[in-house]
């Protein structure tokens, strides 16, 4: 199960560790050294040997199905074959790590000039920002922690002017305490458009909480602007990050790829599923470490030292056989887990229309390849699919049914599909509000109550009319 759960980016990193601690593991397609020079545990030394006895612990140890030449199959497992063929590596995106969100906070720490004590103080307070950018933690708690943690005493005067000059790092808004500090920290860095920026920071100054609920009409009045004005006004305001911490993650998108597990393309509308080749490594129990139990076996003088090499050798073997079948077992299930589901949503991948996605849930996968659905949970949790219409994760492809007005049972994910597609086409100087939406839904012939689609609205992060609105 742990082996499932592990993300096709990582299961190579889990092997390496695997062979590294186990010598009797090895990658089929490479020659090992023992690294342990367990041969001479094997030479006859009469003064080794124990004829009292003591040794009865060892004497049964089955190590039958590591020597007799009819179990080769155990020396090398082909995980391979005509239904898992290995793919061309240049399909398979190399995932590229990049600096942490705090790791870069720390880089441009290193640049202020701070004595030992503030330095604290500093690292401190990156540490206390979480991924957003916010410093979401009080003073006071950063004090006590300084106190409690690294025996420093600090002030409220202290920590505030340090957090002062960490506002000033990039990106802008970085250690804000709220939403409201983190605009008013970009639009100050801002040059361009100097009247324009006066009026917006005067706007989240002061009119902060009628700029969230989009009570823009009160906000000119107040101000006394044009519609221009507070057009323009508006458009500078929300071009800003709410999330400043997020950008230093989308600034490297376009290098950090999600690794796909299966491919799945359209050969002349008949669809062929491929396993990642990371998926499904050649691994073999190691030929050398076999063949010192053969030369045990064949000895006919057998001390303690040599009985106690071979349980060490077996529990290596044992541990090694099974590694690998659990890699096998892994591969398996994602190929019956992958293929049921594209037999199931056919249509989808011959289309890329989500429209053409049927009701499926959990249930109806471990029922097909009879496997538990905590299993089947795991799989589309952690699993991605790479399609000609994107790369999508398993967990996509699940969703409820809802039944039309003529009877038939449609997927949610069908009906979300149309939400988003009539609130997108609506007039955003009157947008539709969520009575209007159930009826227009109704007219298609989808029976949908209205707390449905305020909770659909909400699953898709759409808001509500009020807050589509445009002036």
């Amino acid at each position: 199960m742990k082996l499932l759960q592990v993300p096709t980016a990582q299961l190579e990193e889990r092997i390496k560790e695997e062979l590294e601690e186990n010598p009797a593991l090895e990658q089929a397609d490479e020659k090992y050294e023992d690294e342990f020079d367990i041969k001479d545990e094997f030479s006859t030394n009469d003064d080794d040997a124990d004829p009292d006895g003591s040794e009865e612990e060892y004497d049964n140890i089955d190590i039958s199905e590591y020597v007799h030449d009819e179990d080769d199959e155990v020396g090398d497992y082909k995980l391979r074959d005509e239904n898992y063929p290995e793919l061309d590596d240049s399909r398979v995106i190399p995932h590229r790590v990049e600096a942490s969100f705090n790791e870069i906070m720390l880089q441009q720490l290193g640049l202020l000039k701070l004595d030992e004590v503030d330095q604290k103080i500093a690292e401190q307070i990156v540490g206390s920002l979480d991924d957003d950018g916010y410093l979401r933690r009080e003073v006071n708690s950063i004090i006590d922690d300084l106190a409690f943690r690294q025996n420093i005493d600090a002030n409220a005067q202290q920590v505030n002017a340090i957090i002062e000059q960490i506002q000033q790092f990039d990106p802008a808004g970085i250690c804000a305490r709220n939403l409201q500090e983190c605009l008013l920290l970009q639009l100050k860095r801002k040059t361009e458009h100097p009247k324009e920026i006066k009026t917006a920071i005067l706007v989240i100054e002061k009119y902060f909480e009628e700029f969230t609920k989009k009570h823009y009409e009160k906000i000119q009045k107040s101000l006394n602007l044009s519609d221009e004005e507070i057009k323009s006004v508006i458009n500078q305001i929300v071009k800003l990050s709410p999330k400043p911490g997020s950008l230093l993650e989308s600034s490297h998108s376009n290098e950090n790829f999600i690794i796909p597990d299966f491919f799945i393309t359209n050969n002349m509308g008949k669809l062929e599923l491929t396993l990642n080749s990371k998926n499904a490594p050649d691994l073999r129990v190691s030929e050398g470490y076999r063949d010192m139990l053969r030369d045990y076996e064949k000895g006919s003088q057998k001390d303690k030292r040599q009985k106690e090499a071979v349980v060490f050798i077996k529990q290596k073997l044992d541990a090694a056989k099974w590694f690998i079948d659990a890699i096998k077992q892994r591969q398996e299930t994602l190929i019956n887990t992958m293929t049921a589901i594209m037999q199931y949503q056919y249509n989808f991948f011959i289309s890329g229309d989500e429209t053409d996605l049927k009701p499926m849930i959990l249930k109806d996968v471990a029922e097909k390849i009879g496997l538990d659905i905590s299993t089947i949970s795991r799989v589309a949790n952690s699993k991605f699919v790479q399609t000609e219409f994107g790369t999508y994760k398993l967990k996509f492809f699940f969703s409820e049914s809802l039944q039309t007005e003529s009877g038939e049972e449609v997927s949610t994910r069908e009906v979300k599909k149309i939400l988003t597609d009539i609130i997108e086409s609506e007039n955003k100087k009157n947008p539709h509000s969520d009575e209007k939406l159930t009826e227009m839904l109704m007219e298609k012939g989808y029976n949908i109550a209205r707390r449905t689609v305020a909770k659909y609205r909400e699953q898709l992060n759409i808001p509500v009319a009020r807050l589509r609105k445009n002036i």
